[in-house]
């Protein structure tokens, strides 16, 4: 049997992928499953960062070898010609914290990835896209793509983006504790009391769930072929 994984941050980036698939937690990871006589795929998040894909992955593994892993989920658009709400297939990942760099597996796309240890804000955006000369940013990618490659597993990323490259929005850093957990509820006390983000929230909500559907829409793609 084929067991294919797809790693993400957050269960709103599954969301369109897995409606309706039998649904597991363990630990502070989230499953989802579904299997035929001939292939298994097997969704997982476990929060925001490198750790935290680890751990969904490991997570994934100890149900048996994989065969093929994607990382999936919301990014930063690095340039204007990413648009808000799609996905876009990656071509390979940076790693910004050590410069590493990994390809995904043939038939992927042109845009390149680097994965940061932090969310992006607008100049880091910029600083980001100058020395990688990438296109996207999230903060996952690039440790799964490690793990794949130590494995020899092919490795695919596809990324849909939630904020463009000039959005001007609150730093999520700071509601992010140290397991990768958002931390919701802190958030939107901070953001009852400021509504002059209001608009800029909404959008990206909007944007978020036009890119959820945008990537199930591309994996789905991927996989039939």
């Amino acid at each position: 049997m084929t067991r294919v994984a797809i790693i993400a941050a957050m269960p709103g980036e599954l969301k369109p992928l897995v409606r309706g698939w039998p649904h597991s937690t363990r630990g502070n990871i989230r499953f989802w499953a579904l299997r035929n006589e001939e292939e298994e795929w097997i969704a997982a998040c476990a929060g925001a960062g490198l750790d935290a894909a680890t751990r969904a992955f490991a997570g994934i593994e100890d149900g048996g070898p994989i065969d093929l892993v994607l990382s999936i989920g919301w990014a930063g658009a690095l340039t204007a010609e990413c648009k808000a709400g799609e996905a876009y297939n990656a071509a390979g990942v940076y790693d910004a914290r050590t410069g590493e760099r990994f390809n995904c597996d043939a038939g992927a796309g042109s845009q390149w990835l680097v994965t940061s240890p932090r969310v992006a804000d607008e100049a880091e955006k910029r600083r980001l896209a100058s020395t990688y000369k990438a296109a996207l940013v999230d903060m996952e990618a690039a440790g799964i793509a490690r793990l794949a490659a130590m494995r020899g597993i092919p490795f695919y990323c596809i990324k849909g983006v939630s904020d463009p490259l000039d959005a001007k929005l609150p730093d999520f850093n700071r509601f992010i504790d140290r397991s990768g957990q958002f931390q919701t509820s802190k958030f939107v006390l901070f953001a009852l009391m400021r509504p002059w983000i209001w608009p800029a929230l909404i959008q990206m909500g909007e944007n978020s769930r036009k890119a959820s559907q945008s990537i199930a829409e591309r994996l789905h793609e991927l996989l039939n072929e």
